[in-house]
């Protein structure tokens, strides 16, 4: 399933031709342009799996969570990406869980953020459902919440986390066939600084907790942006099937991927990782991809409250 703004994209585009070369049978279906019927979509061809590249609010998941509840495959599991994109419950369950995730507040409008401590601030504010960096905002006093409201409005739940001290540059880490690759780029909250983007070596104190997230969300096919604050890495959001920038020969690695869990179901969220994930050699673009057997595939392309730390705390 390619959602419209991922329709001219690489990742999926790239990928469901890879699928087809290798003699895999896809059905691509748009759902923001189509008109579904859905006992017939969800049961017809008999596929193997469903894949979504979705976006935040997108028509796609909720497609792709009636193939879920009727049993079929998912990649990934139709509840990690739920859980993952509102930002709300994936702060709940990464703090439950004891990943480094910041203390967050929720709120329905950010001006209501002007009842926490000045201590609390600078404050980094985003929608609970956005994706792609859409609306994020540094608010570095509470005299500056007035300044970001307006480009607020109607973004709905709002949450605000910490800003975490940083040299300016956000590691963004790849999971893709139970292993890790990590990119480097320059942050968006600190536009004055040169913008760059490049694989790094992965750290491995990074690459454990990054590894930890994935099997906590129940992930297969994930992203995870991660800060190398004062006390070691923070994750500042997780992300299901992203870009895979600058990952060695990504086309590839993805749709292997992608047969491999059409096989095994992949990863049920809370459940154990599916292996390791050591970090990856360096693969040349020409590195011979081996073709596994054929499989059908459907693909696409208030007040502030503060999340507690686990499930039974007070908020």
């Amino acid at each position: 399933m390619v959602e419209e703004q991922y329709r001219f994209d690489g990742m999926p585009v790239e990928v469901i031709r890879q699928l087809g070369a290798w003699g895999h049978r896809v059905d691509v279906v748009r759902p923001g342009t189509s008109l579904l019927r859905l006992s017939e979509v969800v049961r017809a061809g008999g596929h193997d799996a469903w894949v979504l590249k979705t976006v935040s609010g997108g028509p796609g998941l909720a497609l792709l969570e009636a193939a879920a509840a009727v049993g079929l495959t998912t990649v990934n599991d139709a509840r990690s990406i739920r859980g993952v994109r509102d930002k709300v419950a994936a702060a709940v369950v990464g703090r439950g869980r004891g990943l480094p995730v910041p203390e967050t507040y929720a709120v329905a409008r950010p001006e209501l953020l002007a009842e926490l401590p000045a201590a609390a601030f600078p404050l980094v504010v985003k929608p609970a459902e956005g994706s792609s960096g859409r609306g994020v905002r540094l608010v570095r006093s509470p005299d500056r919440l007035a300044a970001v409201s307006a480009g607020l409005s109607g973004e709905g739940m709002l949450i605000a986390q910490p800003y975490i001290p940083n040299s300016g540059v956000d590691l963004k880490v790849y999971g893709v066939g139970g292993e890790l690759f990590a990119t480097e780029r320059s942050s968006p909250l600190h536009p004055g600084q040169p913008q760059r983007e490049r694989s790094v070596p992965l750290p491995a104190e990074v690459a454990r907790t990054v590894a930890e997230a994935g099997e906590v969300y129940g992930l297969d096919l994930f992203g995870v942006d991660v800060l190398l604050g004062p006390d070691g890495p923070v994750i500042v959001d997780v992300n299901d099937f992203p870009s895979f920038r600058r990952v060695p020969d990504a086309v590839a690695r993805v749709a292997r991927a992608v047969l491999e869990l059409a096989r095994t179901g992949g990863t049920a969220p809370g459940a154990a990782a599916v292996g390791p994930f050591p970090l990856p050699e360096p693969v040349s673009e020409s590195a011979p991809v081996s073709v596994p057997e054929p499989v059908s595939l459907l693909t696409s392309a208030g007040v502030p409250f503060r999340i507690p730390a686990t499930a039974g705390e007070a908020g």
